[in-house]
């Protein structure tokens, strides 16, 4: 099948771009690079990809891409680590409104239009349960907590509406995936991201795991901590993030469904800082650490129901977060010499 991905120079999507293919897709991918700038990918070259630069708010771009494909995965977005949020708090819900309303016109327009389009799947995010307090979250729930408190998080859940509205009006299917803390190689700091200090190094992406791994190879002692420590999440590696899009996308029970897509294992943040810290110094050299002052949107718990994924797909993410440190943590020190971190 032929799959039109929108930011396939992304993160996630660099994952999930190898994952597609290596199932036997057609991918074209749409990127505007205004993230990372150029960045080479493995598959550039591959028979099956064909990359297009351009703007994922162009409509008429995004028709004429979708005229002969059987699948939109919506994935661009502004998005960035938890400074993010706070220095682009009102381009991240305006622009992002602008590009997925760009998506679901153009896959409107290419379904009236008599394409083969089957549906969309749209990649949401696990900030629709800023405000959850029922965990592990299932599924639903989204509609039942109160609404996320972050610019960020409310433009995922009015990305869901735009799904829903389609829907309704259009008889346009989606499936929606949330993502839980992806984790894995390959993202590099973001063009414009603010710069943020923990204690005598500066954050490389915003992102927990990449930000300890660094601060942990340069040597910082003690280890500087966002917050508490206490802060619960569940990291899943991109390889497995990437299988449940592409399960998603491809099963016809995900018609129409929502989908969290994760490990299950929950994890705090000194118990991440401490196994990486292990990891690079081994037992001898004892685990230290002081907290700075935390983000307003860095959510305190999050632990994701996958039980509808596993019933319905037959989708587990099975990758334990230690196989996955033991990847990152070498790539995050080839960048370190390397000057891109």
């Amino acid at each position: 099948m032929k799959v039109l991905v929108t930011g396939s120079n992304g993160f996630i999507c660099g994952y999930l771009v190898e994952e597609l293919l290596a199932h036997g897709h057609e991918v074209v991918g749409l990127d505007n690079f205004s993230k990372y700038g150029r960045v080479a990918k493995s598959y550039d070259r591959h028979p099956r990809f064909r990359l297009v630069e351009g703007n994922a708010k162009d409509v008429e771009l995004l028709t004429r891409l979708l005229a002969d494909c059987d699948h939109f995965v919506a994935a661009a977005a502004m998005i960035g680590g938890i400074s993010y949020f706070h220095t682009y708090a009102y381009d991240l819900i305006a622009e992002n409104e602008r590009i997925i309303a760009g998506a679901y016109d153009a896959a409107i327009a290419t379904r009236k239009n008599g394409g083969r389009l089957q549906k969309v799947t749209l990649l949401s995010s696990s900030m629709v349960y800023e405000n959850a307090t029922v965990f592990p979250t299932p599924e639903g729930e989204q509609l039942r907590c109160p609404p996320p408190f972050s610019t960020y998080g409310f433009q995922k859940l009015a990305c869901e509406y735009f799904a829903k509205g389609a829907k309704e009006q259009y008889g346009l299917p989606t499936t929606i995936v949330r993502p839980f803390n992806c984790v894995g190689v390959g993202e590099s700091r973001a063009l414009g991201e603010h710069e943020v200090m923990s204690g005598n190094v500066k954050l490389a992406l915003s992102h927990v795991v990449p930000d300890i791994a660094q601060k942990v190879l340069r040597g910082q002692d003690p280890l500087h901590v966002l917050g508490d420590g206490q802060q619960v999440r569940c990291y899943t590696y991109g390889g497995d993030v990437a299988r449940g899009i592409r399960v998603c996308m491809e099963h016809p029970a995900a018609l129409n469904e929502d989908f969290n897509v994760s490990t299950p294992r929950a994890t705090t943040v000194l118990e991440l800082a401490e196994m990486i810290w292990k990891k690079v110094h081994g037992p001898a050299k004892p685990f230290r650490y002081v907290s700075d002052p935390g983000f307003a949107h860095d959510v305190q718990h999050r632990v994701p129901n996958t039980d509808k994924a596993k019933r319905l797909l037959g989708f587990e993410a099975t990758t334990p977060l230690e196989t996955v440190l033991d990847e990152v943590i070498p790539w995050i020190r080839e960048a370190i010499a390397a000057g891109t971190i």
